[in-house]
């Protein structure tokens, strides 16, 4: 940015130089502009990398645009080229929209903005891309994500000068219409409109190429990121512990990111608030310098006192009146927005959980209280759409009104000049034209102002999912669990004491030893702390005081009361976490004949909820089947086999002692024939103040 920053100070100077010999004021304006560019381009070494993409097309052009207008300045512009001339208002332009870049980047909401978006354009990791018609080719993937956004910028901006060099075509047409000049009409026709409407359409097939592949690279960079971040170190299960205020993290994910980027099926993104926006602006300055120009000795009607650029400050003062009173009528829907897709997804989720458990639902009879339930939640959707309703009702009746009078204002204002013939019909509907584009530039807020509400619902539901999974992995380095430095196999507690979330102790100080490779039973009271005590040992527990020393590089596996079946083949629920490929065919069959799941062994590759599908005691064996494949050191069992019948969980119990002879099992279960297959014992104890104490033992 330093030499950049140096580039543009120069042209200043050279401007500065250009205005002494000539004393026009063109070279003195852009001088002025030029400092003020290099300075803050100066600065923008420090500012968002999204931003700063902006702030170094800006610049890049005020050097080049300036140099093009210096040549024209100094009368070195080649004569030939006279209908290209750049106006001197093109570098002001892009230098003033340089410093306002910098400028907004200090502004809270932009920077919650960018420290979303700056992830993507900060990424180390390579990808594979192909333009047609080259060969694909590695990059990486920040530096395709800055060419498409420089690609983007710059074909907006050309298709602004395309509609001004249009503006001009339609003048010239309907002066020829005008004075039924048909040569000039034909002429227009073919050698203007019709080669740079070409380009148009070309330029805007290209836009929306490479706009596309952007928004579904950064969607798919940004999602990675963000299932990476909730999932990375158990921070999804800490989040809930905390009970940290994370509604929904589903659709944060696969909704709020889509909409972050591009605003999904309605509204508006950060592609539209960026580069579309930077359009607009363009746009905005550009047809403002022609609509100064043609109405630069209008007067106010009625009265002989010219005011320059009349139509423009009609422009400017009727948008600013639609502005301020859309924001009056609409300000309320940035909360409704946001409620509205909490709501929306609290439904969502009771309907997802009540087909989960539809089979205990049908048996408890539970139909009426679950639509009951269902239709409360769907009250709050249906009382917040009511309320939507109502503000966009108000805002739609102002908004189309607005919309409908806008048209006919800048002929109403230029018609009298027109019948007086002061200009001609060219220049009439070219002031008309040119009033319109304007006009719907500086209307951006009132056209998008629901979109904006929904949008900045989108960005503080993001932000809000960031902060929570900040606060979560502060827990992360609270684990009670520490490495032994002697590198012994057992597992040492010494003086552990663990509390819930809420602060109450839940297992008083207590110091007891896992001997490796001699399996233990751990009873106790439901509540008495037994599966907190096992979470703890896997480093998920962070509530708590004492230290739990655990073999270095040990594999720890942990079998709950329900396990997790992932949705997909029978194989891969088997494997996981880990890769079907992983392990032989012949594995899988010796597994699912150790935990009598024989009827299962040709049905292993068939797509299937097996969740839904098998019964409570099936997905437990499958569980040990996965423990049998995986082959842990240590395998925590927590009432791992309380759905299946005496002889059976004695059989499963048997395999693992058979085929896991060097893991070390401890159990959790309430039946008394648990102890045949322990040979350690350790109870949790009540004690007078309410909390548990761990006493070890020898099984009976």
């Amino acid at each position: 940015m330093k030499l950049l920053s140096g580039a543009v100070a120069l042209l200043s100077l050279l401007s500065l130089a250009v205005f002494w010999r000539s004393d026009e004021l063109g070279p003195a304006l852009l001088a002025g502009f030029g400092l003020v560019c290099a300075y803050t381009t100066w600065r923008s070494g420090t500012i968002s990398t999204f931003l700063k993409i902006f702030v170094s097309i800006f610049s890049t052009e005020v050097v080049l645009f300036g140099g093009v207008y210096l040549l024209s300045a100094t009368g070195n512009w080649p004569a030939s080229l006279e209908e290209y001339r750049i106006p001197e208002s093109l570098p002001l332009t892009v230098a003033m929209f340089s410093a306002l870049v910098w400028a907004i980047s200090h502004l809270r909401v932009v920077r919650s903005i960018t420290s979303i978006a700056d992830r993507y354009f900060e990424s180390d990791g390579s990808t594979q891309a192909r333009i047609w018609p080259f060969a694909a080719f590695q990059v990486r993937e920040r530096r395709l994500a800055i060419l498409m956004v420089v690609f983007l910028v710059v074909i907006n901006q050309a298709q602004v000068a395309i509609n001004i060099r249009l503006s001009y075509f339609n003048r010239d047409w309907f002066n020829a219409i005008q004075n039924k000049d048909a040569t000039t009409f034909w002429s227009l026709l073919f050698t203007v409109f019709l080669f740079w409407a070409a380009i148009f359409i070309t330029a805007a097939i290209a836009e929306f190429v490479v706009q596309s592949m952007l928004i579904i690279r950064w969607r798919r960079w940004l999602t990675h990121h963000y299932i990476g971040r909730w999932l990375d170190g158990a921070t999804h299960y800490r989040m809930s512990l905390k009970g940290i205020n994370a509604d929904n993290p589903d659709q944060r994910i696969s909704e709020d990111v889509t909409r972050f980027i591009d605003g999904g099926q309605v509204g508006y993104g950060i592609y539209s608030y960026s580069i579309l926006l930077i359009s607009t602006l363009s746009s905005l300055v550009s047809f403002a310098v022609i609509l100064w120009t043609l109405s630069a000795d209008f007067t106010i009607p009625g009265t002989d006192v010219a005011v320059p650029g009349f139509l423009f400050w009609v422009a400017l003062v009727y948008s600013a009146i639609g502005t301020i009173i859309t924001h009056m009528i609409g300000r309320s829907l940035i909360g409704l927005s946001f409620e509205r897709q909490r709501y929306e997804a609290d439904f969502r989720f009771s309907l997802a959980r009540l087909r989960e458990y539809n089979e205990q639902i049908a048996l408890l009879k539970g139909e009426p209280a679950e639509r009951q339930m269902a239709m409360g939640r769907f009250g709050r959707i249906y009382a917040n759409y009511l309320q939507i309703v109502e503000r966009r009702k108000r805002l739609m009746a102002f908004t189309a009104s607005y919309g409908q009078i806008s048209p006919f204002i800048p002929y109403i204002v230029a018609a009298p000049f027109y019948f007086i013939g002061k200009v001609e019909l060219g220049v009439l509907t070219q002031t008309a034209d040119a009033f319109g584009r304007v006009g719907d530039a500086l209307n951006f807020f009132v056209n998008y102002y629901t979109s904006l509400a929904d949008f900045k619902a989108v960005l503080d539901r993001l932000s809000g999912f960031d902060s929570s999974i900040d606060q979560a992995r502060q827990l992360e380095s609270d684990t009670l669990v520490r490495d032994q430095e002697k590198g012994e196999p057992s597992i040492e507690i010494e003086g552990l004491s663990l509390v819930l979330p809420n602060g109450r102790t839940i297992v008083k100080p207590s110091s007891i030893r896992l001997e490796a490779r001699k399996a233990t039973l751990v009873t106790g009271p439901s509540g008495s702390g037994k599966s907190t005590l096992f979470r703890a040992i896997a480093g998920l527990w962070p509530y708590g005081s004492g230290v739990i020393e655990a073999p270095p590089d040990r594999k720890v596996m942990l079998l709950p009361q329900k396990p997790y079946i992932p949705i997909g083949t029978l194989r891969s629920a088997l494997a996981y976490p880990a890769e079907a490929e992983d392990y032989s065919e012949m594995q899988f069959v010796d597994a699912l004949k150790a935990t009598q799941l024989d009827a299962l062994i040709e049905q292993m590759d068939v797509e299937e909820n097996w969740a839904a599908r098998l019964s409570g005691g099936e997905q437990q064996r499958v569980a040990v089947a996965r423990a049998l494949l995986a082959r842990p050191d240590w395998l925590f069992l927590d009432e791992a086999t309380s759905a299946l019948d005496e002889p059976s969980e004695a059989r499963l119990y048997g395999e693992l002692a058979r085929q896991l002879p060097e893991a070390t099992i401890v159990s959790i279960g309430h039946r008394s024939s648990l102890l045949a297959f322990h040979r350690d014992h350790i109870t949790f104890e009540k004690t007078g103040d309410g909390a548990f104490i761990a006493r070890a033992g020898v099984a009976a």
